[in-house]
Formats: C-alpha cells, structure tokens, sequence
C-alpha cells in the first residue's frame, strides 16, 4: 500500500512539476533599468518568473497562458524580442499597412537612459525616407518624420529589441 501511495504521489507531484519556458532573444537591455522593466512587467502575473540576461530574456511559467501573458506584458512595457516557440507566445512582427507615412508618433517604447535612447535613434534612423525623430532619454513618446512605412519603422524598432504603438 505504501509502494502505491508512494507512486501516486510522485506521479502526482511530476505532473504538478510541467512548465512552459519561452526565451525572447535580441530584447534591449542595455542597463539595470531596462533589466529591472522586464521583470518587473511581468511581476504581477501569477507563476511566472522572469530572467533577463543581456539580451535574453527567460519566461518560465505554470502554464501556456500565462507564459504568453508575460510576453504581452513585456512587449506592453517597450521590449521585443524573438521566441524560440511562436506557438507559447505572441512575438512577431506586426502586419502593419505598408502606406506610406509622412509622420508618425510611437508610445510605450522603453526609453529609461541615453544607452536606450541613442539604440532606438539609430534604429528610427535606419529606416529608409526618414528625415528627423524627437527620440529622448525617459520620454514615454516621440515622433518620426519623412516618408517611411509603419512596417518599416516597426521591423526596425524590433530589430533594435524594441516594441511600440505607431499612430
């Protein structure tokens, strides 16, 4: 009976034990700051742990779900990265309309010092037909001129490890 109880409950225990790891890689995070933004985005979604080495990011949760809600919550908080599993979080490069702008303004991209700053101006930079951006250090948006693509202004936010809305 004790062998039976014994096995029921490693049983138990091992299935109890299954999680869900997604790694981000290519995130921005370039200081104590940045590091301290990706874990703390994802701090208040229940177990869920969150690691962030250079850049790499580790999500280790209980569950699918709430592996993919932490994502969302770092690309919420300005980060991007690219997942080793697309189908445990919802990373990817936005299908975003490939029209022509002649200005945007981009909010929620982290921006906490000049390191974060100087990456995104040189990757709003690389963007062919833009002219001039307003990137600076702690703003929580900035503008972009010239004639670009939305695409093309995102794909190279996310290049640079970044995420932010265009409007």
């Amino acid at each position: 009976m004790k062998k039976l109880l014994l096995a029921s409950l490693l049983l138990a225990s091992g299935l109890a034990q299954a999680e869900t790891t997604v790694t981000l890689n290519g995130v921005h995070n370039c200081c104590k700051s940045c590091t301290n933004g990706i874990v703390k985005a994802a701090a208040s979604i229940k177990d869920v742990t969150v690691t962030a080495e250079g850049k790499t990011v580790t999500i280790t949760a209980k569950s699918k779900n709430n592996a993919k809600k932490a994502v969302e919550a770092i690309m919420a908080a300005g980060y991007y990265g690219t997942s080793d599993d697309t189908e445990k979080s919802s990373v990817g490069a936005s299908a975003a309309a490939s029209k022509k702008l002649t200005e945007a303004t981009v909010n929620g991209a982290h921006l906490c010092c000049q390191k974060c700053a100087n990456a995104m101006a040189d990757a709003v930079k690389s963007v062919p037909g833009v002219t001039e951006h307003t990137v600076a250090s702690k703003a929580s948006s900035f503008t972009v001129k010239g004639e670009f693509t939305e695409a093309d202004l995102i794909a190279a936010m996310n290049k640079a490890g970044f995420h932010g809305t265009v409007k």
